[in-house]
């Protein structure tokens, strides 16, 4: 782990949507921490010890219903945080919080980012920001699952994906993905393999790497681009 102070600029886009000398100051109560693929940062009802500002990770937020299982009901990358109900007065996260693309984030204890957030009004602007965004985003995702067939929303959640991790390949094996879009493994390896036979993307001992995303981009549903549209919106 590093101090955030060695970094000229940060990669996170909120962070680096702070005014500079706001973003020095807090600074000094940040670090920088390596997030495995995998690795679970916050279950269900459990406190908020700290929050992440993702650099080039990728965290799932997903909702656990009865039985244990759980759906994916959001994605914050490099332009947001994740802890963010923590900004909304609750102490406790409401999902679990799953680590879907390794890389770096940025770490601050829960309460020095209260400290922070009632001393700067634009980093509390650019909160109440991802706060619609993600809301907004969830409500098309719902509306996008109800609508569109899964090849389409495949193509649309593995653009999501590269926007927010900003490379093509990954790691990703079925049994995750049918999870992540609340079907069986049936139906994703189905539709994998159709967006492979169009030679739109490779999948291959659990990675998968966009060989077209522009291609890509056209088989996805039109989701992907409203989505898109609300997260380039200006700050």
């Amino acid at each position: 782990m590093r101090n955030a102070r060695q970094q000229p600029r940060p990669a996170n886009r909120l962070l680096a949507a702070l005014a500079p000398g706001n973003y020095r100051r807090m600074a000094s109560g940040l670090e920088q921490v390596d997030l495995q693929f995998g690795r679970v940062l916050y279950e269900p009802d459990a406190a908020f010890r700290h929050v992440y500002f993702p650099n080039d990770s990728l965290v799932s937020l997903l909702a656990v219903v009865e039985g244990g299982e759980d759906l994916e009901v959001g994605l914050v990358g490099r332009d947001g945080m994740v802890g963010i109900p923590l900004a909304l007065g609750n102490a406790t996260s409401p999902v679990r919080a799953l680590v879907q693309g390794g890389g770096s984030a940025m770490r601050m204890d829960a309460k020095r980012f209260l400290r922070e957030l009632k001393r700067d009004a634009r980093l509390q602007r650019l909160i109440d920001r991802c706060v619609y965004v993600s809301m907004t985003t969830a409500m098309q995702i719902a509306a996008c699952n109800k609508a569109h067939v899964l090849a389409a929303r495949l193509a649309r959640w593995l653009l999501m994906m590269r926007d927010q991790l900003a490379r093509d390949e990954f790691p990703l094996t079925q049994d995750f993905l049918a999870r992540m879009l609340g079907v069986r493994r049936a139906g994703v390896t189905e539709a994998a393999s159709a967006l492979q036979g169009r030679k739109l993307i490779r999948y291959a001992r659990g990675r998968i790497r966009i060989l077209q995303p522009e291609a890509l981009r056209a088989a996805a549903c039109s989701c992907y681009g409203m989505i898109r549209r609300l997260e380039e919106a200006p700050r």
